[in-house]
């Protein structure tokens, strides 16, 4: 495989959350058909980022498989991660300032998410290739604490663990005039599929192709 594959959260298609994620983004990641996006000044602009990796929550980061490991190597890794872990509730989520992002984030905090997260970090990490000096150094780039710089070089990313915390990026890093505008139109586009709850049912590998964007390649139900 030369595609970079990635551990994520993202709803049911049959959820109205992933309707409205594929509208916001401009894209949706199932089927890669572009969605006519809300006629909101430069949404397509503030978008792009986040279009290009899929709506989602990253479990375990995007990897490059070591030599040798195929597809099927891969599914038996996500298969034996998702049998140790049980669906389970999502709490409430909310629109919310990121660093300047505009995300999705939990309201509560979630143990279980946690230990998904944690369970795709630890238990495929024997099929990911080391990242790259030129990775190394973007990641770097704007200066790591040595807890995650110590993250980055173990796990490949600095953000596992400890210092893991679950998001749904909608935006790039937006102004204080931007957010002004965003957020609210964010909180409105999004509050009718917020208001229902969802599960955790499945773990989700997306693979993109050298230059393409992030695109859902299988559903692993959680069967713990």
């Amino acid at each position: 495989m030369t595609a970079r594959v990635a551990f994520y959260y993202a709803p049911q298609e049959t959820d109205p959350l992933w309707s409205a994620a594929a509208v916001w983004l401009g894209r949706d990641p199932a089927s890669g058909a572009p969605r006519p996006q809300p006629e909101i000044p430069d949404i397509a602009a503030i978008t792009a980022d986040a279009r290009h990796y899929a709506f989602h929550a990253t479990l375990k980061p995007p990897m490059r498989l070591k030599p040798g490991v195929n597809w099927s190597a891969l599914l038996e890794t996500a298969a034996a991660i998702a049998a140790s872990i049980p669906a389970f509730d999502l709490p409430p989520l909310a629109v919310a300032d990121l660093h300047g992002f505009l995300a999705l984030r939990e309201t509560t905090p979630s143990p279980e998410l946690q230990a998904l997260a944690d369970a795709c970090v630890a238990g495929a990490d024997h099929l990911r290739a080391p990242p790259s000096d030129a990775e190394l150094a973007k990641r770097r780039r704007n200066g790591l604490p040595p807890a995650q710089d110590a993250n980055l070089v173990r796990w490949g990313y600095p953000y596992v663990f400890a210092t893991w915390f679950f998001h749904m990026t909608l935006t790039r890093r937006l102004t204080t005039e931007e957010r002004a505008i965003y957020q609210p139109a964010a909180a409105s586009h999004f509050a009718a599929a917020l208001a229902q709850p969802r599960r955790v049912v499945d773990l989700c590998l997306f693979t993109q192709a050298e230059g393409a964007d992030f695109q859902l390649a299988e559903r692993i139900p959680l069967t713990g």
